[in-house]
């Protein structure tokens, strides 16, 4: 099964790809917003592009760690990478101009809610610290919730949660 964005309101529209051939055109209308839009099925010029990306990606989530999306009702899982300095971890939204965004539909989590500081400590090692951006339903690390001065030193396997929303944070091997 694949998904496709519709560009209006950014609702999925899954479909299965194996009953068309590449280089056919499908057309859909979205549910929510009623909006109608093509795409083409197979290979192109655009997604070897994003292949490059994906490839850089992981080669940073390699060097800076990442943290890993539970998947449950609100969304599926997914790993987002973590990069140098502040990540600023919220729902996605579109125009939101945060750097580590959750695609879910989780009303729980605000479009600005934690954010984790990946910095070099004075041995070289990296350092993953957590506060809360703040967010309106909090943000909590090992079921206690952090106040707005909080500050907490992350380690590989710790749990956050912003609201119904469990991340898992993977440090780096440099840490």
């Amino acid at each position: 099964m694949k998904r496709v964005r519709c560009p209006k309101c950014d609702n999925y529209i899954t479909f299965d790809e194996t009953k068309y051939e590449d280089g056919q055109s499908l057309v859909f209308v979205c549910d929510v917003c009623k909006k109608q839009f093509g795409i083409r099925i197979g290979q192109s010029k655009l997604r070897a592009t994003q292949k490059e990306e994906v490839l850089n990606e992981q080669e940073n989530a390699d060097a800076y760690g990442s943290i890993v999306v539970v998947e449950n009702v609100f969304h599926y899982k997914q790993v987002l990478p973590l990069q140098f300095g502040d990540n600023v971890i919220g729902r996605y939204v579109k125009g939101t101009s945060i750097n580590t965004p959750i695609e879910t539909v989780d009303p729980s989590i605000d479009t600005k809610h934690c954010i984790i500081n990946v910095k070099n400590n004075k041995q070289g090692r990296l350092v993953y610290t957590l506060r809360d951006a703040p967010s309106n339903t909090g943000t909590f690390y090992m079921n206690n919730i952090l106040t707005d001065y909080d500050r907490i030193i992350l380690h590989d396997g710790d749990i956050i949660t912003i609201g119904a929303t469990t991340l898992i944070i993977r440090t780096s091997h440099n840490s």
